[in-house]
């Protein structure tokens, strides 16, 4: 059911202070239950907006008086949560976004430390082991044209990579201490 400001200004206005009334009364509650379900308020923000736009597109149903406004608006803003997180999922991962931490949530300082931390472990590898590693994952290379570039067959790429990795991971669990914390 609209609120009664919302009524009043459904009785003889347009659709846009409708939306204005509704981001009045509803605005707060909806960009911080978009926020619980994002962890980010920029993206919260652009859900809000989205279902804003939603309800100004829908506002003769708004107005009918049938149902829960506040009820359809956390509906649509739940259903556009969902809706990116699908689509995130089926897209291929951007190279500079973060795979599990929120940018909000991660600090540049831990970035510079975990970007020494693998540059000094990867100091500590064979020539061979680091030029496969960095054609690979620094430059983005493929097997074969990592191979092309090193002029070794792809099949050497393979086991090299594979015992460069692990060679890695023992020279990081040797930089790291149990707390996680980089030795220095």
């Amino acid at each position: 059911m609209i609120g009664r400001r919302s009524r009043r200004v459904a009785a003889g206005n347009p659709a846009e202070d409708l939306i204005k009334s509704l981001y009045a009364e509803h605005g707060r509650s909806l960009l911080d239950y978009a926020t619980r379900l994002t962890g980010d308020r920029a993206a919260a923000e652009d859900v809000v907006q989205e279902t804003l736009l939603r309800a100004w597109k829908h506002a003769d149903a708004l107005r009918s008086g049938v149902g829960s406004v506040r009820g359809w608006l956390l509906t649509v803003a739940r259903n556009l949560v969902t809706d990116r997180a699908r689509a995130r999922a089926v897209r291929p991962m951007e190279v500079n976004q973060p795979v599990d931490v929120p940018a909000a949530q991660r600090d540049h300082a831990d970035t510079v430390v975990d970007t020494m931390t693998v540059m000094g472990a990867l100091d500590g590898l064979s020539a061979e082991h680091r030029a496969v590693l960095v054609e690979l994952y620094y430059r983005g290379r493929t097997v074969n044209e990592t191979a092309a570039v090193l002029g070794i067959a792809p099949g050497t790429v393979k086991s090299r990579t594979y015992h460069a990795v692990r060679a890695l991971r023992a020279q990081l669990a040797q930089s790291l201490g149990q707390s996680g914390e980089v030795r220095r």
